[in-house]
């Protein structure tokens, strides 16, 4: 692993809009423009690490990887094939960071039986270290896609709470992000769920509760992404450092061409001390 000159890590989650409702199969087209204009958007957030929710096809990840290398940025790939459907979820890491042992968590489908399951990964670099689990819940804002969400956020709440009672882990960070599907102050019972027996502190949730994360036509929008940490032994999370990355104001792009062309996600950054 190559030496890290810098006192922190900026870790990042964004959402790619993979999911084609045309061709589900196909994803994002190989020859589509939104591949560069992706990787422009990956060039311009420079993160050191990216957790990437839809990414479709699965092999989207490695054209963003080759995309960044002409903006003149190395990335490495992670990522694990999801049991069912075309959506995967997969990191980008500068190689300063180490990557390592990718899992799916069994079982975090939950009641959607072609639901994705939650991604967990190890996350080294300096005195860094965390257990990243990624996830992509199931999306709708009526009762029984609720229920769903909460079928899978018991599940990956158990988990959270396993990790946390592991010898060897106990005082690990434990970091939680994607595309959540939930809002907070109406989604309460999937929050609880999901918060592991009051383990996850959704920073999301208070400092960025004036934002959006997704757009929707019309100017409509909600924070639907979420990204929380363990609230304990969590010191290296830069306190306030969560932002949203205006990514279409940075490219120069209105928001309903961003969402048109680039995702109708945007991207959360928040910044970890490593040393």
């Amino acid at each position: 692993m190559a030496s890290f000159q810098h006192s922190l890590a900026r870790i990042a989650v964004w959402n790619l809009a993979g999911f084609n409702p045309f061709n589900q199969a196909l994803g994002i087209p190989a020859t589509s423009e939104r591949v560069q204009k992706q990787a422009e958007g990956l060039a311009l957030l420079d993160a050191e690490l990216i957790t990437l929710v839809e990414v479709s096809p699965i092999e989207h990840i490695d054209r963003l990887a080759n995309a960044l290398a002409a903006f003149g940025l190395t990335y490495e790939k992670k990522i694990i094939a999801q049991p069912h459907g075309n959506i995967h979820i997969g990191f980008l890491h500068k190689p300063e960071l180490e990557v390592s042992d990718p899992q799916l968590i069994d079982g975090s489908e939950g009641d959607d039986p072609d639901g994705r399951q939650a991604v967990v990964v190890d996350v080294s670099v300096g005195r860094f270290k965390a257990k990243l689990i990624a996830v992509h819940l199931k999306s709708g804002r009526n009762r029984p896609e609720q229920q769903i969400r909460d079928s899978q956020c018991k599940i990956i709440g158990a988990e959270i709470a396993r990790i946390r009672q592991t010898p060897g882990l106990t005082q690990r960070t434990i970091l939680l992000m994607g595309d959540f599907n939930m809002i907070p102050g109406q989604d309460v019972s999937n929050f609880h769920h999901l918060g592991g027996d009051d383990l996850m502190d959704f920073v999301s949730c208070w400092d960025l509760q004036d934002r959006f994360s997704h757009i929707l036509d019309k100017g409509r929008a909600n924070l639907l992404d979420g990204f929380a940490v363990s609230r304990t032994f969590a010191t290296d999370y830069v306190r306030g450092s969560l932002r949203l990355f205006p990514m279409h104001w940075t490219m120069n792009m209105g928001r309903e061409a961003f969402r048109d062309e680039v995702s109708d996600h945007l991207p959360f950054i928040a910044s970890f001390r490593i040393f």
